[in-house]
């Protein structure tokens, strides 16, 4: 993987105490997003899925944006045929998603700036994120004649409502942190000066909970997302998660 030291990629990595920082990388570019940039990402979060020594997952972008979107213009002469942007950026885009939704650990994304369209996808995975109040985000597929392919349909209802979802995408409006915080899309809206702090504090409160059982919540409330209440309570019932540490957190209330 791609480490800190590592300035020519578009994707950085850092590891302190379980937590993994991964940076899109592209400040000049207000980190818009390339074939690239979603290949070498998709690959660090297949690791860091795997590796159980990472318990936290931060994505956010280096500079002033957390990214503009897709970088339509290093797209070229790319046939966007009915709105699609094709499988060079669609794969490796649901691959990042993917991961970012299901792996067994809990992922935040740290808005620091712009969140556009595609970026807003991807943030929109994580189970978490806490964004600079001021942040400008939005949903332009339709501005640019466009349409959604990496989740912004399927998710964004599902954390506002349809009708405010409707009204953000078909309108293509530009709306701040404190009104995505407002609608549920994110977590909290900081100011710009706490949002380390508030990101920092998150992280410690995830840390000191059960690991396996923080994997146990992410995978049953995907399931809620995707199942009927009925469906969604035999799964609860049924399904078993190794959570190793029980017995030691509960040690000292059984003695």
């Amino acid at each position: 993987m791609p480490s800190d030291d590592d300035t020519e990629s578009e994707v950085l990595i850092a590891v302190d105490g379980g937590v993994l920082t991964v940076t899109l990388n592209r400040p000049e570019a207000l980190n818009a997003i390339t074939p690239t940039m979603l290949a070498t990402l998709a690959d660090v979060l297949d690791s860091a899925s795997a590796d159980e020594t990472i318990r936290v997952v931060v994505l956010t972008g280096a500079g002033r944006a957390f990214s503009a979107g897709v970088d339509l213009v290093a797209l070229g002469d790319l046939d966007l045929t009915d709105g699609s942007v094709g499988d060079l950026l669609d794969i490796p885009a649901r691959r990042v998603t993917g991961l970012l939704s299901t792996m067994p650990k809990p992922t935040i994304a740290r808005i620091n700036g712009h969140c556009f369209t595609g970026a807003l996808e991807i943030a929109l995975a994580c189970d978490l994120a806490v964004v600079v109040a001021e942040a400008k985000l939005g949903d332009t597929h339709a501005k640019f004649g466009l349409r959604p392919t990496w989740g912004m349909s399927q998710r964004l209802p599902r954390l506002i409502g349809m009708v405010a979802a409707r009204e953000l995408s078909y309108t293509a409006r530009v709306f701040t942190g404190t009104e995505a915080a407002a609608m549920g899309m994110v977590s909290r809206a900081v100011p710009a000066e706490g949002l380390d702090d508030a990101i920092r504090q998150l992280v410690e409160a995830l840390l000191a909970n059960s690991p396996g059982s923080l994997a146990a919540y992410k995978d049953l409330y995907r399931e809620a997302m995707e199942r009927p209440l009925g469906e969604g309570l035999a799964y609860e019932a049924a399904t078993d998660y190794p959570i190793p540490d029980t017995a030691e957190r509960l040690a000292g209330f059984r003695t």
